[in-house]
């Protein structure tokens, strides 16, 4: 009999953790290769972890709600036969002092695991579940540093969270001393602001915020707290292509299998203005700037439940119209229907979001980080409009649509973050009615 160690695989890139949402599987039940032994979530989608080997699951080393580190080992699976395995951890041949040491190695990972820049001005270690409980409940850093911890060296755990939030309303809070006096000039606002009672109505229903749309509440806020958001607008015609759509939809459906929808017409201007402008292709780590070598766009989905997610299409720029629609159609199904993948959503460097699927002529789009741009596509509306010929001016109606482009001023000025929307605009308004698809 051997020992295999399965590991926290790794999920895309920049996911360096994720929350053990729940065990499919419990110690000493069986599983055949590929069953999935347990859920997590990351900050972006949720997924199963199948196992890689048949055996029997003999140890299980993380609980539910725990965060666990990319590589980490997560459980134990006995196997038959000997051979090559991550680790041999049996009772009958590991001594006390041994499994000792491996608990404290387990445990030393967990607490490695690196954490979010919320509380970084204390000089105390929070685990990074401490740090998201003390998040979503408004404890504030004073409140934070005067919680007795019971764990390991003082520091603060899941439960004395948990045991302070019940009776929080019966204790004072004791701030600490700080050993500098704090002139007016150097104090700022809390990082975490103060959570306000609201006075509940008659008839008022409290309902929980979901997981992912707590994800997604502090991605936008840490968005517009980190990014200088700022917008250009640019008008475009896009009446040839309204009248070529119309025109080949049927016959591209029937030769490709595929629905032609106005998506990935904007998704090939979008990668051409980024081949064209790469200086909007680039992420912001620190004080250096990622220049990207892929184009990856991202495209804003709504999910059944309300959620917004992102899926991502890789190498955009060398997909041809056929290719695009296809790549959109189908994540765009795997979103409607839960089974995007973590490689999925994973490495796009520009967003496009479409907010005239919901009637929006315009919209201001946060920007995802560490991306520097996003663009927002308005509804295609019938309007009046001048129209420039040589044998004059005349009035017409055209169908047009709004672009409404955010970028970071950090290191998007807005001479780029300009010529960039309108690059996007002169590809869609010079769009050949006669080509093929």
């Amino acid at each position: 009999m051997a020992k295999f160690e399965l590991k926290l695989p790794k999920m895309g890139e920049s996911v360096a953790e994720a929350t053990i949402t729940s065990w499919l599987k419990e110690v000493g039940d069986t599983i055949d290769m590929d069953e999935p032994v347990l859920e997590i979530a990351t900050d972006k989608v949720d997924s199963e972890v199948p196992s890689e080997v048949d055996g029997v699951v003999v140890e299980i080393l993380f609980n539910v709600d725990d965060i666990v580190a990319v590589g980490q080992t997560i459980a134990i699976i006995e196997t038959e036969g000997e051979g090559s395995v991550a680790a041999d951890v049996s009772n009958k041949e590991v001594a006390p002092a041994a499994v000792a040491e491996i608990e404290k190695t387990i445990v030393e990972a967990k607490d490695s695991v690196a954490a979010v820049a919320d509380f970084s001005d204390s000089e105390k270690f929070y685990s990074p579940l401490v740090k998201n409980i003390a998040k979503e409940e408004g404890v504030s850093l004073a409140e934070l540093e005067a919680i007795q911890g019971s764990g390991k060296k003082g520091r603060v755990t899941k439960n004395d969270m948990l045991a302070y939030l019940k009776n929080r309303g019966d204790q004072p809070v004791v701030v600490p001393s700080t050993p500098k006096a704090v002139t007016p000039a150097k104090i700022t606002a809390p990082k975490t602001p103060v959570k306000a009672t609201i006075a509940l109505q008659e008839g008022d229903e409290v309902v929980a915020m979901s997981r992912m749309r707590k994800l997604i509440s502090g991605h936008m806020t840490n968005s517009l707290q980190t990014a200088a958001h700022v917008q250009s607008f640019v008008e475009c015609d896009v009446t040839n292509i309204w009248n070529w759509r119309a025109k080949v939809k049927d016959a591209f459906l029937k030769r490709e299998g595929e629905k032609l929808t106005f998506t990935p017409i904007f998704m090939e201007a979008v990668a051409h203005a980024l081949k064209k402008y790469p200086g909007m292709n680039v992420s912001v780590d620190g004080d250096n700037i990622i220049q990207r070598k892929n184009i990856n766009l991202g495209m804003a989905a709504a999910l059944p439940d309300g959620n917004l997610i992102v899926p991502v299409i890789k190498n955009a720029d060398q997909l041809n119209l056929v290719g695009m629609a296809k790549a959109v159609n189908g994540l765009a199904n795997k979103a409607r229907t839960g089974k995007l993948g973590p490689d999925d959503i994973q490495g796009g460097t520009y967003t496009v979001t479409n907010v005239g699927n919901f009637g929006s002529i315009m919209g201001t789009p946060i920007i995802p980080l560490p991306q520097v741009g996003i663009l927002a596509l308005g509804a295609i509306r019938k309007t009046p409009a001048v129209i420039e010929t040589p044998d004059g001016d005349f009035i017409g109606i055209r169908m047009k649509m709004y672009l409404s482009h955010s970028y970071d001023h950090r290191v998007i000025d807005g001479a780029l973050g300009g010529m960039f929307a309108k690059t996007v605009a002169d590809y869609l308004e010079a769009w050949d009615v006669n080509r093929d698809f």
